[in-house]
């Protein structure tokens, strides 16, 4: 049995007052933007707009204008929050659209979680060092280099 629309709608809002408790650990130094999440529900659509800056999340709804645009459907969505789904995947399948900054959301795309039983292959041997120097790496280089 599919989730009821208040289900829906409490998950989305859990996920997004998650995101300012998980930005440190989720997001590199280096990323600066607002991305608009549209979500359709039938005739209707719940905006979410999410700026990042400094490792760091605000979330309020609005539908001001933002870096970058993504409309989907309620059930994607929750497909996305629950892992049963990637965002990639989606645009791919034109069950998503993007419109502006496509490296935000591509940033954004971590806060969904891995599909239940995935993960980095990188993990098994070693990954938390790697990913430790990646972000030593790039948290030294200037804003010019990371263009």
């Amino acid at each position: 049995m599919s989730p009821s629309r208040r289900e829906l709608t409490r998950e989305r809002e859990t996920f997004f007052r998650s995101l300012s408790s998980r930005a440190g650990r989720v997001l590199p130094c280096w990323v600066a933007g607002v991305v608009l999440i549209k979500v359709e529900e039938g005739d209707s659509g719940e905006f979410w707009r999410v700026a990042m800056r400094d490792r760091g999340v605000v979330v309020d709804r609005g539908s001001e204008p933002a870096d970058a645009t993504v409309v989907l459907s309620a059930d994607l969505f929750h497909d996305l929050i629950t892992g049963a789904d990637q965002l990639i995947a989606a645009l791919l399948r034109n069950e998503a659209t993007v419109v502006g900054e496509v490296a935000l959301l591509l940033v954004f795309r971590r806060f969904f979680p891995s599909a239940p039983g995935s993960g980095d292959p990188r993990d098994v041997v070693g990954g938390s060092r790697w990913r430790e120097r990646m972000d030593e790496t790039v948290a030294r280089s200037t804003p010019a280099e990371r263009a």
